[in-house]
């Protein structure tokens, strides 16, 4: 049986970020709106799964891409607010929340 699930979406490696540690680099080009995939996934006995996703992006205050959060199928979705050339690193603004 083949599975359709990837950790990272093509397109997309983890690599030496300039901001901290490691961080999420685009091996080519994304247009403004693309959506990465699901960095979070709230299971109905309130534990909270962090995807590979979204255990690599980093912070910063002029970020890349935006976390909405998508509450009928329990997730959490990253997307792109502008255009990402080829080499940049993924990036949100993080805010301070509490995971139940």
């Amino acid at each position: 049986m083949k599975s359709n699930y990837r950790p990272l979406p093509v397109g997309l490696t983890i690599g030496n970020s300039h901001i901290d540690g490691l961080g999420l680099i685009a091996d080519k080009d994304f247009e403004s709106g693309y959506s990465f995939g699901i960095t979070h996934v709230w299971l109905d006995n309130g534990e909270v799964i962090r995807t590979p996703l979204g255990g690599f992006i980093n912070h910063s205050d002029k970020p890349n891409c935006r976390i909405t959060e998508c509450e009928a199928e329990k997730t959490r979705v990253v997307h792109a607010i502008r255009t990402i050339q080829k080499g940049e690193e993924i990036t949100v603004k993080y805010s301070l929340y509490k995971i139940q």
